[in-house]
């Protein structure tokens, strides 16, 4: 990994979220999951002493909710062979290393974006189509302190608004944290009504 080991860890955090939002199994070696710097060895033991520094303990703590995220969220789980759970909303922003992408469950209403900046640079006021309109929780950024990330987060939610964009006739104005993954699950109220999160273009 470059960079320093704050960016090191970073784009560890980073590479696993977006590794448990695409379809397929999941896998890690031991060690990986809190960072240990050598590969894996069946001759002796894992560094497990490690824990005490504060960014192996932040890995730590991602992989454990990343597993939860994986186990709680049908989008992730449920269809994780077929293309159709999977939608690119953008990845054509190669200006500024960010993609974003939609995970559904079988039911399409059930669905999660994820939104990955690769580069050190935090982003503010990142425009994005979004593939229902209203509010929106973030419920997993790579970036919080707890991960051992700078704490670049957006705790109170996100409201679309109504302008079109990447073909979504409503969109989201984010902030992305450097070498950070954020992942958003719309707020449907309790009711019967149904909505269409496809995109306008055919």
């Amino acid at each position: 990994m470059p960079g320093d080991e704050w960016q090191r860890f970073a784009n560890v955090r980073s590479f696993m979220a977006y590794m448990y939002g695409h379809p397929g199994k999941k896998l890690l070696f031991m060690g990986q999951e809190f960072g240990q710097y050598e590969e894996w060895s069946e001759a002796r033991p894992l560094r497990w002493e490690l824990l005490q520094y504060g960014l192996h303990a932040g890995l730590q703590n991602l992989m454990r909710d990343l597993n939860q995220l994986l186990r709680d969220e049908a989008a992730l789980h449920e269809v994780d062979s077929h293309y159709e759970v999977f939608q690119w909303i953008d990845f054509n922003d190669t200006e500024n290393s960010v993609i974003s992408f939609i995970r559904y469950a079988k039911d399409k209403q059930k669905l999660l974006v994820f939104v990955c900046n690769f580069t050190p640079v935090p982003r503010h006021h990142y425009h994005l189509g979004a593939p229902l309109a209203g509010r929106w929780t973030e419920i997993l950024n790579t970036d919080d302190v707890r991960y051992g990330g700078s704490g670049l987060v957006q705790r109170a939610g996100v409201q679309t608004e109504a302008k079109e964009s990447h073909f979504y006739p409503q969109r989201f104005s984010l902030m992305l944290p450097p070498l950070g993954v954020i992942v958003l699950k719309p707020e449907i109220p309790d009711t019967t009504e149904t909505f269409d999160a496809s995109p306008l273009r055919k």
